[in-house]
């Protein structure tokens, strides 16, 4: 099915598509038996909503975003249980300005890790107040820095399965020609030269030699690629940049502290 002028216009009840402010399209709503995968599939009328301020999508087919990039007063968008497979498709909004709430939940693109899901999704879209009727904090903004993938090309327009992030999964393909423990050996040795030159100390080298092999491989060889990344654009900074680093880095400790107390 897909989304017709007829249609908009007399969902809206508005004369004309720029007059059209909300749209309610959720599927499900008397219609019995339909589910995920089923009901409306195309949207491209979304291309001729410039004035659209809410859009409920939830409950359909749709897999496709593209058609949403042009929705630049977009504030309010429902996509709960639809057909996105790729989180790729984010990079269609990350062009709406306006964007403050987002519920993507429920759909493929949302894989078997919700944390990682989340992350990726508010590092790309750090303007949001909500996702997936959960608010955003300033702490998971922080995180996602660090935890989300950002998306910098839209998805390729093939059949994907079990694929909730082609961009991490191509990120995870590389650097498959050295041994695990060549990689972290360089990313130590890496790491430890910057702090020098900052003035700061060495990573030790046996600071993670009670880590079992797979601890290493994952854990390791990412805290230091991060830490070195950070301390080589540090050498960039100038005070302000320096100021919103350590600002920043405050905000980060004190989320840790609080869920240690929390956790005690």
């Amino acid at each position: 099915m897909r989304l017709s002028r007829a249609a908009v216009l007399a969902q809206a009840k508005a004369a004309a598509l720029d007059g059209v402010r909300r749209l309610n399209c959720w599927w499900a709503r008397g219609q019995a038996g339909t589910g995920p995968g089923q009901g409306l599939r195309g949207i491209s009328i979304c291309r001729d909503l410039p004035n659209i301020e809410v859009i409920t999508f939830s409950v359909n087919g749709i897999s496709d975003l593209e058609p949403l990039h042009q929705c630049q007063n977009l504030s309010e968008l429902y996509l709960r249980k639809n057909n996105i497979t790729s989180l790729d498709e984010l990079f269609y909004l990350k062009t709406l300005p306006r964007l403050r709430v987002l519920w993507l939940a429920e759909n493929p693109c949302c894989g078997p890790d919700p944390h990682r899901y989340r992350m990726t999704v508010l590092r790309n879209l750090p303007s949001l107040q909500k996702l997936d009727n959960q608010a955003v904090t300033e702490e998971e903004l922080s995180q996602a820095l660090v935890d989300g993938v950002e998306i910098t090309a839209p998805p390729a327009r093939r059949s994907v399965e079990n694929d909730w992030s082609e961009s991490t999964a191509s990120s995870a393909a590389g650097s498959t020609t050295e041994p695990d423990s060549e990689l972290l050996s360089c990313s130590l040795e890496e790491t430890s030269k910057t702090q020098e030159e900052l003035d700061m100390k060495p990573v030790p080298r046996d600071k993670y030699s009670s880590f079992s092999p797979q601890e290493t491989d994952y854990s390791c060889k990412k805290r230091n690629n991060v830490l070195n990344a950070i301390l080589l654009l540090m050498k960039e900074l100038d005070a302000e940049g320096l100021e919103t680093i350590q600002q920043t880095v405050a905000r980060r400790l004190h989320a840790f502290q609080k869920r240690e107390l929390q956790e005690e």
